[in-house]
């Protein structure tokens, strides 16, 4: 076995409901976190995500930002019941940062290349992937993103999961990685897509491998299990992502993963920029990946 089995049970929509009381009261959060959203890189987590101020959010990396007028928000559908590869796309398809979202892309191209190296992953890779998924722990991404070699260990593991768009961000700054919600779809085709392995298009990931991603996405902690979720009636796997920019004050708000609405599953991709809070953010892209779902399924 490459992984470790899980025990406990997948989430259901009694946890997306909680989740989002839990974006509530995220000005609480908020609070005990300020050093670290103030830097403009790392997201505003969790006080039990045991993130630190320094790596990847150091305030001397922070990125400028200038106001905008008004928030920014592209989606991107796919059904998974037909042959489709491309995405329903909503919006202009322009990069945005990913925050945590890139979370995801990391953990792929890290067991790309333990697929490459025909081993198994280690105990420490298995506890920064959960606690990275799971948790959204920013020193988890850190050491995986060391490991994978950064933005080029990224970008050349994107290449094989069909990714054309995503530029890693530079040095240890990998919450400012770029990436277009068409782009994000292909990740999320890499990880959930069915087709069989002889298929031309199937993906580079083993069917163990994606399993596991797979497995993290739908056990995210009750106070991340907001977002895409939001379009879905019964089982979902997400992995959001959030951070507040320096210059400005504004929020990027993201959120990926699969939804399931009438026993057809699709994955959906919501990208967000210059919202005044989080909570703003959130219900910009929970109303956007309802719209978009919508218009795809017709109800």
């Amino acid at each position: 076995m490459l992984f470790r089995s899980f025990s406990a049970p997948c989430p259901d929509t009694g946890r997306r409901s909680r989740g989002r009381r839990s974006v509530a009261c995220a000005g609480v959060l908020l609070a005990s976190v300020t050093a670290l959203v103030s830097t403009g890189v790392l997201q505003a987590a969790p006080a039990h995500a045991a993130d630190s101020p320094t790596g990847p959010g150091s305030p001397a990396a922070a990125a400028p930002v200038q106001p905008q007028a008004a928030p920014r928000v592209t989606s991107a559908v796919l059904g998974l019941d037909g042959d489709d590869l491309e995405p329903t796309v909503h919006g202009d398809d322009t990069p945005y940062d990913t925050a945590s979202i890139v979370k995801v892309d990391i953990l792929a191209a890290v067991l790309l290349q333990a697929q490459d190296a025909g081993r198994q992953l280690t105990p420490d890779e298995l506890d920064h992937a959960e606690a990275m998924i799971r948790r959204s722990d920013n020193d988890s991404a850190t050491a995986l993103w060391q490991q994978i070699g950064g933005a080029p260990g990224l970008e050349a593991a994107n290449k094989r999961l069909g990714m054309t768009t995503t530029k890693g961000g530079p040095g240890l700054l990998w919450g400012l990685t770029r990436t277009t919600a068409r782009d994000q779809i292909r990740l999320l085709r890499a990880v959930f897509g069915t087709r069989p392995a002889a298929d031309p298009a199937s993906p580079a990931l083993r069917e163990e491998s994606r399993e596991y991603i797979r497995t993290l996405m739908t056990r995210i902690e009750d106070d991340q299990a907001w977002g895409v979720s939001a379009a879905g009636r019964a089982g979902w796997a997400l992995k959001n992502g959030w951070l507040q920019r320096t210059a400005s004050g504004l929020w990027d708000i993201n959120s990926i993963g699969q939804v399931a609405v009438d026993g057809h599953h699709y994955l959906v991709a919501v990208l967000s920029d210059g919202s005044p809070s989080m909570k703003d953010g959130v219900a910009l892209v929970e109303e956007a990946a309802r719209d978009a779902v919508r218009a795809t399924t017709g109800h």
